[in-house]
């Protein structure tokens, strides 16, 4: 008895297949073209829920609404029945019925996130199995252009206007002046601040660790007046080690409608904060601005032309050095001065950028600005440390 090859018999198979499929006027491409059964697509309604529980906490808040407005508009409809076409329209009714306020941009970041709201839904339906990628219609619809924030970094005059309007209106000053304080130093957002722990304060180093968007961690160097504040602040109020540090003087934690009233107040006192609708998001611009300053400083040198005119040296000296040859360039080493330095103390930029290099600032200016922050902070835990702010 002769034994049958078993790849010979499946080629077999294959090849009569093949000529039956050229028979019938069909190649092996058109099966695979042919759309594989999937599960009816849920509606809105039913979607929806699924997909805010399965998102973050923040997420959520950033698209909750516009979830709500869709349920809306479409809360009855499968999620393959929208064209890009009906989500272009559902886009300019939002943009006109989107709640006006005083810093508004017309509607385009509510287009925005409109369809950020989309593409996050339908790629959850996508990871789903519910429709194809090639059906997905949010990604075929283009965001509206981000136009330029207004935001921009504050004066020092300013600044210190604030600072001095915060600690002497409210109810609570010294927690006022703590948070302006914070930001100013570390450039943090507010929900890093909300989220500082007392167990996150390393007062051996004078650092701070940041918890911020997007599940973002660094930690930040600090002046060592700002770290004994913030420890005596989550002393005296009861803090947890792993719980909020900002407190409310009966130990109660601070949410973010103690920046929606610190904020107000100050627009009531200052016209000018009203009117620009400054935030603590604008402190976060300072200090990128005064370090981008001290590169440049550091860069051109002690002795650039423009500092040397604000000496008082004249043209004729300028030339006269510059016409000297034959004489080594000095290095880097040798045009700057010597970095800012403090036994068992961490400088930040910021605290050399407001008493370093006492010959590339104005001292008047600088005495100005000392005299500000006494008077805000009138003690500290870190002796000899007015010098540092």
């Amino acid at each position: 008895m002769t034994a049958v090859n078993p790849e010979a018999s499946r080629q077999a198979v294959v090849e009569a297949a093949l000529v039956l499929l050229e028979r019938m006027g069909l190649s092996p491409a058109d099966l695979a073209a042919v759309p594989q059964s999937r599960k009816t697509a849920p509606t809105f309604a039913e979607y929806v829920p699924v997909v805010s529980a399965a998102v973050s906490a923040g997420t959520r808040r950033a698209y909750g609404s516009y979830w709500n407005r869709i349920v809306e508009h479409w809360g009855s409809r499968r999620l393959d029945e929208p064209t890009p076409s009906e989500i272009r329209q559902l886009m300019a009714y939002v943009k006109t019925h989107v709640v006006a306020r005083r810093n508004a941009r017309g509607g385009r970041s509510a287009q925005e996130h409109l369809v950020a709201a989309l593409r996050c839904l339908y790629q959850r339906a996508v990871d789903d199995g519910l429709i194809a990628e090639a059906d997905n219609p949010a990604r075929k619809v283009a965001k509206p252009r981000r136009l330029p924030a207004t935001r921009r970094a504050l004066p020092d005059t300013r600044l210190a206007e604030i600072n001095e309007t915060a600690a002497a209106t409210g109810d609570d000053p010294e927690l006022d002046t703590l948070l302006l304080r914070l930001h100013t130093e570390t450039a943090c957002r507010r929900g890093g601040a909300l989220a500082l722990r007392l167990s996150d304060l390393d007062p051996d180093q004078c650092l701070v660790r940041l918890r911020e968007k997007g599940e973002t961690v660094r930690w930040q160097p600090v002046s060592p007046t700002l770290m004994g504040r913030l420890v005596q602040h989550g002393r005296e109020r009861r803090a947890p080690p792993d719980g909020q540090l900002l407190r409310y003087a009966n130990g109660r934690p601070i949410t973010a409608r103690r920046y929606d009233h610190l904020w107000t107040r100050l627009g009531r006192q200052l016209p000018w904060v009203r009117t620009q609708q400054i935030s603590s998001h604008w402190i976060r611009h300072i200090l990128p601005d005064q370090l981008t300053e001290l590169r440049l400083r550091r860069r051109q040198g002690l002795c650039g032309p423009h500092r040397q005119r604000q000496r008082g040296w004249r043209d004729g000296d300028l030339r006269a050095r510059q016409s000297v040859r034959g004489r080594r360039r000095g290095g880097r080493a040798d045009r700057r001065g010597a970095p800012a330095r403090h036994d068992r103390r961490v400088v930040t930029s910021m605290a050399a950028i407001t008493a370093g290099a006492s010959s590339a600032a104005d001292p008047g200016r600088q005495a100005g600005l000392l005299a500000n922050q006494d008077s805000i902070w009138p003690s500290s835990r870190c002796a000899g440390d007015r010098g540092a702010w």
